[in-house]
This record gives structure tokens, C-alpha cells and sequence, in this order.
């Protein structure tokens, strides 16, 4: 019989070492409990909704009933898997601070970054960052990417949201722009528009990985404050969200309503239909 996971790290003489060792299975073991949890909850909840009771669900699982509320009510939400599993690393972009040489991350990239840091270890998720660089480049094939980011920072996220089937980004004399491809409606930023508004559009997505080997969540406003409403929307609907576009590739257009004083969003909401790619 092959030596367990336990037997080959107790083996290891360096001691050094095998703290180490044992401290990475310790967090990958941990990531696997929370997503068993989140897979066995997210079963009890769909065999629920498709009709059948929680005393028929024990009964067929071996449990007890107590023991199905209790998984039902406890560990990390299904809905968590929206943004991946195990680790989500959540991306923004540095820009070139003219004062220093330096680059930097601009204080409403770091907040919303933040607030999407947060949301994600809410359900349960290790959280990572990382940086677009200054001059555009991020690598897209990795698993767990949440990128706050839109087309003018970055040609590869440029070039990744022109796959998009549904909701394209487009440009004029007046500035960026979001296009329904579906029904022709374009959505701008309320400082675009005679008299100006506090509001914003915003791209919220899951885009193909460049070598097609999964998905990368995308965020972007058309201005900071549009970023800041899709993570304030998904912190209030992300159950609704994802059960209409699971683990699917998807796009739609949020419209945020900010304070101008603060650039705080005060009101998000859908402004496209949630566009589900795999129904294209």
C-alpha cells in the first residue's frame, strides 16, 4: 500500500522543510473541506428546490433530517463559486504616479480591489492580488482571476473583451462606451450627457482565458465609480446572479448611481439582460 500523505511528510528529516510542507497541505486541505462543504450544500439546496423534502433527502443521504438543516444553514454559500474555487486572485491595474516615476495603484482601483479582497474571503475563499503593469500586461491563463480592469489599461483585457458575443466595448468623440450587440443600446457614463448625472455603466463578465483552458471574472466601469457598483451589486444579488449564469460565461451592463461628493455607489442595478454566451 502506497505511504499516506501524513507517512510522506512525517518521512521528511529536514524539520524546516517540513513545516513547510505540512503548512501547504494544511491550506490545501482546508480549501477542499470549505469546497466539499459549498459542493454538499449547493446538492441539499438544488434536491430542495426541485421539489423533494428535507426529511426525503436525509433519508436517501443517510443522515439525519437535523443533520440536512444544519448543512443547509451552515458553511460557505453556494453561491461563493461564482468567483472560483480555492483561490481567487483579485487583479488591478498599476498606472504610472508622474510625480514619483514610480508605478502605483490609484486609491479608487484599491478600493474597489478591497472591497472584491473581502467579498470573496466572505464565502469562504483564500484571497490573492496581483497588478496589470503599467504598460498593459497581465497573464489571463490562470485559475481564480477576478480583474477589475477595462480595455483602455490593457491590451490583453482589451483583446479578451472583444470576444465577448454579447456586450462589446466601443469608442467615440464623446468617450468609452458599452454596446448591447443584442438590441443596439449603448451605455455611457452619466459625464458624457447634457446635463451631466452622477451615474456610470459598467462591464460585469466572465470571459474565455486566452489559451481556452477556463474563465476569468471582469469588472469595469466606464469610470472608477462603475467598477465600485458591480462589487456593491454582487454584494447584495450575487445569489439572484448566480442562479441565472452559474458557472457559464456571461456578460451584461450594471447602471450605477454614485454620491458625487464621494464617488460611493448609492444605487446598482442591471441595465442589460445577464447574457448567458453558452446560450448564443
Amino acid at each position: 500500500m502506497p505511504p499516506s500523505d501524513l507517512d510522506t511528510i512525517a518521512a521528511i528529516d529536514d524539520p524546516f522543510r517540513l513545516i513547510r510542507v505540512a503548512t501547504e497541505r494544511l491550506n490545501a486541505a482546508q480549501q477542499e473541506v470549505a469546497e466539499l462543504a459549498r459542493l454538499r450544500r449547493r446538492v441539499i439546496q438544488d434536491l430542495h428546490a426541485q421539489g423533494m423534502s428535507y426529511a426525503a433527502i436525509a433519508e436517501k443521504a443517510g443522515l439525519s433530517r437535523g443533520r440536512i438543516h444544519q448543512i443547509r444553514h451552515t458553511g460557505p454559500a453556494p453561491e461563493g463559486a461564482f468567483f472560483g474555487a480555492g483561490t481567487a486572485i483579485v487583479v488591478t491595474p498599476l498606472r504610472h504616479d508622474a510625480a514619483t516615476g514610480r508605478s502605483m495603484v490609484a486609491l479608487d482601483d484599491l478600493r474597489a480591489g478591497k472591497r472584491l479582497e473581502d467579498l470573496a474571503r466572505s464565502f469562504g475563499l483564500t484571497v490573492a492580488t496581483d497588478n496589470v503593469t503599467v504598460d498593459g500586461q497581465i497573464d489571463l491563463n490562470r485559475s481564480g482571476l477576478l480583474v477589475i480592469c477595462g480595455p483602455r489599461m490593457s491590451e490583453a483585457m482589451r483583446t479578451a473583451y472583444d470576444t465577448d458575443p454579447a456586450i462589446r466595448w466601443d469608442r467615440d468623440d464623446i468617450g468609452w462606451k458599452l454596446l448591447d450587440t443584442r438590441t443596439g443600446q449603448q451605455y455611457r457614463s452619466g459625464s458624457q450627457v447634457q446635463p451631466a448625472r452622477p451615474m456610470d455603466s459598467a462591464f460585469l463578465g466572465r470571459l474565455p482565458r486566452p489559451d481556452g483552458k477556463g474563465t476569468f471574472l471582469a469588472i469595469a466601469g466606464i469610470h472608477p465609480s462603475g467598477s465600485l457598483g458591480v462589487i456593491h451589486l454582487l454584494s447584495e444579488e450575487l445569489a439572484t446572479i448566480w442562479g441565472q449564469v452559474d458557472e457559464h460565461r456571461f456578460s451584461c451592463v450594471v447602471a450605477v448611481e454614485y454620491d458625487p461628493e464621494t464617488g460611493e455607489p448609492v444605487r446598482a442595478e442591471l441595465a442589460s439582460p445577464l447574457y448567458r454566451h453558452a446560450d448564443a
